[in-house]
């Protein structure tokens, strides 16, 4: 049986996409905007080892499938053809394995994943996020290329959900709308001091020294972000205010802060230590201080926190641990904050992922020359693949304030919210 005779019972003979394989077989609608090309047997041999999404990526990773055409519209395409894969659908490519000689011999033989999984994030839970592990995991997702970074980011160089403050508003306008709302639900001031965890390119931290006069702290364990970020603050004239660190957050000695910021993570911290995670940010703060917690979430606390066969812990954000808005909350909460708001920003990340895979897409061959073509393919199917978890609610992303209280139980809060929602 041919790939693509696999194909048509998969997906049906009309299927609105083209499909083409190595062996010559065709399916599907010739001229369609979305083409699949299955370059290599290999490609059925991590689809046989690793089922799921997981050997699919890794098919794609390695340019034995390829994909022709908008990747967010292929992804969507898949997923209304094929729906769910049944125990009976893994039979029938079994079959066809089996009855082709050249496939039964591909895939008697277990490939080695890609270069581009990270090797550790297959190592057992319980030895998660060390200070070692963690400053691993960080650098394997955000010490790619500054340069990279810069194509699918764009100016304010800012890799965390922007926040559309209307329908037409560009990426840059929807970036600097959202550190201006996360400094607004702050309270910053001139003369304040703030300290941003996991601060990215500096982005936060050089609007507040700019726009709001204050002395403002970041680190990072990302050492690219870090060195690239100290260039910016000093070429925008910030020094005096503005300053980031290649530095774990646990190491930060200051204390005294009037604002802390938690922009993208949490993420990172896993679900074991988020109490001691807010109790350290807790302790950085003066009374009447804000912390503000921007966060990827799930809608419930259901699912497990992570997947460790996904195509996102393996090769995007290795260790990564995700839980509902609420569970953050309580944590929050049992840290010590007064939670004083809550919000959803799931649209806004959709649209914020859209304009990054656009990006993308506009610079991908300078992208390949800049990471290499298997990092690039990475970076296309995971932010296409997220702009579909954030539009139908696989994913979610929470801002959640909270306040240090005096000791007469004082929040110096106004008595409705400032900022504007």
């Amino acid at each position: 049986m041919t790939l693509a005779r696999v194909f048509e019972q998969l997906a049906g003979a009309g299927a609105p996409v083209e499909f083409a394989a190595y062996d010559g077989s065709r399916a599907g609608v010739p001229g369609a905007d979305i083409r699949f090309d299955v370059r290599s047997p290999y490609a059925v041999s991590y689809l046989v080892h690793s089922p799921g999404a997981l050997g699919l990526a890794r098919a794609y990773v390695t340019g034995m499938v390829d994909v022709s055409g908008d990747m967010y519209t292929a992804l969507a395409t898949m997923q209304r053809v094929f729906g769910e894969v049944t125990p009976r659908d893994k039979m029938k490519i079994i079959g066809a394995v089996m009855g082709d000689p050249l496939l039964r011999a591909a895939t008697t033989r277990r490939l080695d994943p890609p270069p581009q999984e990270a090797p550790f994030s297959r190592l057992p839970l319980w030895l998660r996020h060390s200070k070692r592990r963690d400053a691993k995991a960080i650098s394997h997702h955000y010490d790619v290329s500054n340069t990279f970074y810069e194509w699918v980011l764009g100016p304010s160089m800012a890799y965390t959900c922007a926040c559309y403050p209307t329908d037409g508003a560009s990426l840059e306008e929807a970036q600097a709308h959202k550190f201006d709302l996360v400094a607004k639900k702050l309270g910053l001031k001139p003369g304040m001091r703030l300290l941003d965890v996991g601060c990215g390119w500096g982005g936060m931290v050089m609007h507040a020294a700019r726009e709001y006069g204050v002395k403002a702290l970041g680190v990072t364990l990302s050492k690219q972000q870090a060195e690239w970020a100290q260039k910016a603050i000093a070429d925008a004239g910030l020094s005096d205010l503005a300053e980031v660190r290649h530095q774990d957050y646990r190491d930060v000695a200051e204390t005294g802060f009037d604002a802390v910021s938690s922009i993208g993570l949490t993420e990172h911290i896993g679900k074991k230590n988020l109490p001691d995670y807010f109790g350290f940010l807790y302790g950085k703060l003066k009374p009447h201080g804000r912390m503000l917690n921007h966060t990827i979430t799930r809608p419930d606390n259901i699912a497990p926190s992570i997947k460790e066969d996904g195509f996102i812990n393996r090769y995007v954000f290795p260790d990564g641990e995700l839980e509902g808005p609420g569970y953050v909350q309580s944590r929050m909460n049992d840290a010590g904050f007064e939670i004083r708001h809550q919000e959803n920003l799931r649209e806004h990340y959709a649209r914020t992922l859209a304009a990054w895979c656009r990006n993308l897409d506009e610079h991908w061959d300078e992208a390949v020359a800049e990471v290499g073509e298997g990092t690039a393919r990475v970076w296309r199917v995971y932010m296409a693949g997220c702009v579909l978890g954030f539009e139908q609610n696989w994913i979610q992303l929470h801002q959640t304030l909270g306040v240090k209280l005096d000791d007469d139980g004082g929040a110096a809060m106004p008595l409705r919210p400032d900022w504007g929602v």
